[in-house]
Formats: C-alpha cells, structure tokens, sequence
C-alpha cells in the first residue's frame, strides 16, 4: 500500500506527496496531459517535440541537465500517446533546485528559432533512424493506420511524417507549449524523504503564481468498431518474413483490461509460454514471438507479434497462430498456468514498487488516468483473476473480424 496526500493549488496544479524515510533521496515527477493523441492530424509528432524541448533552457538556467548533475541527481522524459512524463531524482537536501527547475521551464521555456532548429533536427534524425534506416522501423506506422481509422491513435507518438516537424512553424510551436505546458494541465509528485509541510511550502513558492491558462481542449474522436479483418503485405528490405496480428481492447482504467494483459503474458511472456514452447521451440514456425498490450488511457491493441523462421509460409504461421488462440478460447488454460501468470504480474508490481522514483511516476499515470489510489488495487486486479475470465474475454477480442494483419515479406 503506497500512502499518499492529494493537493491541488489555486491555479489547477494537482500535487501528491509521499513520505518514505528509508531513502536519502527525493524524486520529483511532472507529468503533463498531454500526449500525440492531442496533436492535430496535419501537425504531429509536436508532443515528442517538447519532450526535446524543455531540456533545451529556460528563462532562469541554460542547460537543465548540468543543473541536475550538480545536485548530484538524474533526470529524463519520456513521451506516449497520452501523457508527456518529466522526472528527477537527486539527495533529498537538493529538493529546491528540483522544483525550482521544473517550474522554471513550465513558465518560462525558451522556444525560439535557434532552439526550435536544434531540436527540430534531433527529432527528424531520430525519426529517420527508429523509423526509415532499420528493419521493420516503420511497424508502428502501419500498424496504427491499419487498426485505427478515426481516432488519433492512428499515428505513433514520434509523429506521422517527418514533415511536419521539418515544417513546423515558431508560432505553432509556442502556441501548442502555452495550451499545454501549464498548471492547470499537470500533475506533480514528490515522493522520498520529505517533510510534508516544508514540501508544500516549497511548491507553493515555485509554482503558486504560475498562472493558469483557458485551455483550448482538442475532442478525441471515438473509434467505431472494426467489423472485418484488415490486411496489408509489405513488402521490405528486412532480413526475414514477420507478421504482427493486431487486436482492439479496452482502455487501461477499464474492469477488462488486467484480464487482456495476462491473456498476453499467458502467450508470449517467457519460455514456457504457449507462443514460445508450440511454435518456436516445438514447431520451429518463428525465430522469435511476443506478445503485449498497449495500455492506452483510450480502447488500445493487444498485439501478437513474430519474425518467421527461413521457409515458412505466411500461410502456415497464421494458421499455427489461430490454432493457439482457439485453444485460450476454448478453455484450454490450465489453473496452475493462470495462477503462475497471476503471480508473476503481481511480483512484477511489488518489485516496482520497491524503489521511489517508480512509485512517484506511477502515482502521476494513475492520478492522470482517474485517481492516484487505483495504484493500491492492481494487484487484487490481478489476483481476482478467473479461469471464465481468460475465456470470455479472449472469445470477446480475439476474433478475425477483430484483427488486423500486417506482413513484412522479405524482398
């Protein structure tokens, strides 16, 4: 049980604070709601953009890293189609400078044409090395055009084309950093050996007089549901045939979703998976296979993913692929299976939880996605668990109609 206290200050910031005295440390998380989903579809990739941006100086400190190196802390960013997550973590005495940053560059960024070049060419490259320079870089691209025709999950957190960072305008940019980079869009968490009282002292000083901002709030398109199967061949230079079976789900915050994750890890989450034991180790139709969920704050994907062994057909390796799912469908998962799958996500949740910077970010993702206390029910989530559960849900998502199909045919 993770404890926590909820704030919120007069201009909208929320805040949660959690004491752990067992750490010298103190992690400070700002997570933005903001995320490739709010992009407009002829300007994307802008989230992951900033994610570039906020470390490139504010109105108060040139170079955000080498302040958090000096107070011997560590810092990174990580963007995804629903959030943009900032996080620190430095020696507990060193809590100031942490709060002190981030509000620095919540108020004051500096986004101008020098700083929008620089990082306008890191995004491009980066985008130009994931995506166009390896081997199934662009999987992502089509797998979210494939499976999404209305809602903007149908392109990827890195953007849809390159061109729309290359031509991305200074005034566009500035426009997206004041709708989005306020208080009253974020969500603060300080967790570590902190003081309750002298924390939210400190936040109130840093943060307090950052105004507010009348968002303009872009509306999400629902995606109706897919009634046919979908396929697409590509052909690529890639050094062998793969195929990657796409499937609509539920939301993260939705009662289905701990079912869907384990019916994945039930799949594909280690050796003795069904996946890796009947197909790759006894059938040798795959050189390798996974398995996973998207975790989506909207309806995302689970997604069965595999490069085929030299000589198997794309036919054979689908047919191999249905049977397995025909089988979770039909009851076929055995108790001693579930309850070794069950207790696997639990001790992956317990092992999480074990250090503060993790517990910080996760209480920013489950305050974001409805409430910081749905954190303390994750592993009930999973443990409630039934046999009956794994098959309806698997009958109800894992069906043809449901599924896209994307494969890379080695040219």
């Amino acid at each position: 049980m993770v404890k926590f206290e909820k704030f919120v200050l007069d201009n909208g910031l929320k805040v949660i604070l959690h004491e752990d005295k067992s750490t010298p440390l103190v992690a400070v998380n700002l997570l933005y709601h903001i995320g490739a989903k709010n992009e407009l579809p002829t300007k994307t990739g802008f989230a992951h953009l900033f994610e570039h941006l906020m470390f490139s100086g504010s109105e108060n400190v040139s170079d955000f890293d080498n302040y958090i190196q000096t107070a011997g802390g560590d810092c990174n960013a990580f963007t995804n189609n629903d959030v943009t997550n900032y996080y620190n973590i430095a020696p507990a005495n060193n809590l100031e400078t942490l709060l002190w940053l981030e509000a620095d560059r919540m108020v004051g960024l500096n986004i101008n044409h020098r700083s929008l070049d620089v990082q306008r060419k890191v995004v491009v490259e980066e985008f130009n090395e994931t995506c166009l320079n390896i081997p199934y870089g662009d999987a992502w691209h089509h797998i979210t055009n494939l499976a999404f025709k209305k809602h903007p999950y149908r392109w990827p957190t890195i953007g849809l084309i390159p061109e729309h960072i290359q031509e991305a305008k200074l005034e566009d940019v500035q426009s997206f950093y004041k709708n989005n980079y306020c208080p009253n869009n974020a969500t603060l968490v300080v967790g570590g050996n902190i003081e309750k009282d002298t924390t939210l002292e400190l936040i109130e000083k840093w943060f307090a007089d950052i105004p507010a901002y009348a968002r303009i709030k872009k509306e999400i398109p629902q995606e109706p549901q897919q009634k046919e199967q979908r396929r697409l061949l590509q052909k690529a230079d890639v050094p062998m045939n793969a195929m990657y079976f796409v499937f609509h789900t539920v939301e993260r915050h939705h009662p289905n979703f701990h079912t869907i994750d384990l019916i994945s890890d039930i799949l594909a989450s280690g050796k003795s998976s069904r996946l890796y034991k009947s197909l790759k180790k006894k059938q040798k139709l795959f050189v390798d296979i996974d398995a996973y969920v998207t975790a989506n704050f909207d309806p995302g994907l689970i997604i069965i993913e595999g490069r085929l062994t030299e000589g198997v057909s794309f036919e054979t390796a689908e047919k191999a692929i249905w049977k397995e799912l025909e089988q979770i469908k039909n009851n076929e998962v055995t108790e001693q299976e579930l309850l070794k799958y069950k207790n696997k996500a639990v001790s992956a949740l317990i092992f999480n939880e074990c250090n503060v910077l993790n517990r910080t970010m996760n209480l920013a993702f489950f305050e974001c996605l409805g409430g910081a206390h749905l954190m303390n029910t994750e592993t009930e989530s999973y443990q409630k668990i039934k046999l009956d559960d794994i098959t309806t849900i698997a009958n109800e998502y894992l069906t043809r109609e449901n599924c896209s199909v994307l494969m890379y045919e080695k040219e």
